[in-house]
């Protein structure tokens, strides 16, 4: 049977059809950027420290030494989590009136035992603010993140199968949805609890959402323009959307304000439901045709283009009528030697270069200067990135280009600062992603080359990529047809080299 692309020739690469199926798939993206950083600012820590009662009628200069003094960081700053006995205090401010005459080292201490006060320079309220995540709480800040991850992971794991199944839009637009209306609830939490899991929500949201469109697209854009969609098509509107969400928080400063707002955004796509289309070759791979083809001749009409009478022949419509009955699952992907070492291989990479991309974006708010400016100078940098490495991916070895970026984005990582001779060093967790980035650049040079090469449709075909390239023997010669079959000769390849 003829591959798709093939059948689909006819369309052309560029048509008016591409055109906007490109750049409505593109926008749709935009909102995960803009909403899915929101944490940096939703869950920043202010300023705080015990709140003091002002009941104790305590004079400016006793008010002044409730709190005991504690090294952070190297500064000699007041605790935000300690204060000295209220009780004690009271009793030798009528006794001093000059605290510095008392030795405050031999003074007890209490924990806030009456709340905190928040500072009010940066945020009016955010999540930690509205619910005391700080002190013995302070890790409830951090777990409200991971459990968006937990979301992402999840939705990692269950976007590909669904979209499978139900086919590529109607998840894209289902999790679209779930993204926008669980992050409008979040607007409105009670408690860190439900925050956590509406958070959990949001993420699986986004991540199905971000990949049923990368699929869509890659299905229903040609070869041609497949590269361009993968890297500045499908990601630049992300960063873009990125670098619009610290100007969208300069001026709302309330966290279920902002969260509002943010998600609002997803109302703009609804519209898009009736502007793009199931993928064809997700029909036809469910033995679909009738709908298939119906696509296609409105993509033709679109394009000005005369379709043929019949897109496949009898022979064509047996095979795709037999192959829609067979399934296969995440499990085929482990179950041969060579495609399980391309997924472990694939895995390991995009763990590391996630768990780096926003281990970097998420400490924006923890570098020198404005909180502002820092978040949208990371996002900036993300556009020519994108650009550059649709660039490389064009003209040069996928598998170089990759692993050159991730040399170099490890070694950038090992300098940003030495380790200082204390014991802790908040750059270390720097070190530590410099080392696995060096380590995935070599774990790339492992998996297949795919430039100029057609890509594969089927497992069968998956299980004939080879991941080196060796000498060919005629011994060891076999043929494909542009199918994936085994047979006579219409493409050689030799064992050992990439397909």
């Amino acid at each position: 049977m003829r591959d798709y692309d093939e059948i689909t020739a006819f369309l052309g690469e560029w048509g008016p059809f591409q055109k906007m199926i490109f750049f409505l798939l593109s926008a749709s993206v935009f909102p995960n950027g803009f909403c899915g950083m929101s944490i940096v600012f939703v869950g920043d820590v202010p300023e705080h420290r015990c709140l003091i009662p002002g009941n104790l009628n305590l004079s400016e200069a006793w008010l002044n030494r409730t709190l005991p003094l504690e090294q952070e960081r190297g500064k000699l700053q007041h605790s935000q989590c300690r204060r000295y006995r209220l009780d004690v205090i009271r009793n030798l401010s009528a006794t001093f009136a000059d605290p510095d005459s008392i030795n405050m080292s031999e003074v007890e201490q209490e924990p806030c035992l009456d709340g905190w006060e928040y500072s009010k320079d940066q945020y009016i309220s955010t999540i930690v603010s509205e619910w005391d995540l700080v002190c013995d709480n302070h890790w409830k800040g951090p777990f409200a993140m991971s459990v968006f991850f937990v979301g992402v992971l999840s939705g990692s794991f269950i976007s590909g199968q669904l979209s499978d199944r139900f086919g590529r839009k109607l998840v894209m637009f289902g999790t679209m949805a779930i993204q926008t209306v669980f992050s409008m609830l979040q607007a409105f939490s009670p408690n860190w609890q439900v925050f956590c899991i509406l958070n959990f929500l949001v993420g699986l949201g986004q991540i199905s959402n971000l990949v049923a469109a990368f699929v869509l697209g890659s299905e229903l854009l040609g070869k041609s323009i497949r590269v361009a969609f993968s890297t500045v098509g499908a990601f630049i509107p992300y960063a873009i959307g990125y670098m619009a969400l610290p100007l969208v928080a300069y001026f709302i400063r309330s966290w279920p304000m902002l969260l509002l707002f943010l998600s609002l955004s997803g109302l703009l796509y609804i519209p898009l439901w009736w502007f793009i289309p199931e993928s064809p070759r997700w029909l036809l791979i469910k033995g679909r045709v009738q709908e298939a083809e119906a696509i296609l001749r409105q993509i033709a009409k679109k394009n000005g283009i005369t379709p043929p009478e019949a897109f496949f022949n009898d022979f064509e419509l047996e095979d795709i009528k037999a192959k829609s009955k067979e399934s296969h699952s995440i499990i085929h992907l482990f179950k041969t030697r060579n495609i399980r070492a391309i997924t472990i291989i694939n895995f390991l990479v995009w763990m590391i270069l996630t768990a780096e991309y926003f281990g970097l974006s998420l400490n924006t708010p923890n570098l020198h200067g404005d909180d502002y400016l820092n978040c949208f100078f990371s996002a900036a940098t993300e556009v020519p990135a994108y650009t550059a490495a649709w660039l490389f991916l064009r003209r040069f070895s996928r598998r170089f280009s990759l692993s050159g970026s991730l040399l170099l984005g490890g070694v950038v990582l090992f300098f940003i600062q030495p380790i200082p001779s204390s014991v802790y060093s908040e750059f270390l967790p720097y070190i530590l992603m410099g080392s696995l980035t060096v380590f995935s650049a070599f774990l790339v040079l492992f998996l297949p080359e795919t430039l100029n090469v057609p890509l594969p449709e089927t497992i069968d075909q998956m299980q004939k990529i080879k991941r080196f390239k060796s000498r060919s023997t005629n011994r060891n010669q076999y043929h494909f047809y542009k199918d994936g079959t085994a047979g006579a000769t219409n493409m050689v390849i030799s064992k050992g080299e990439e397909v």
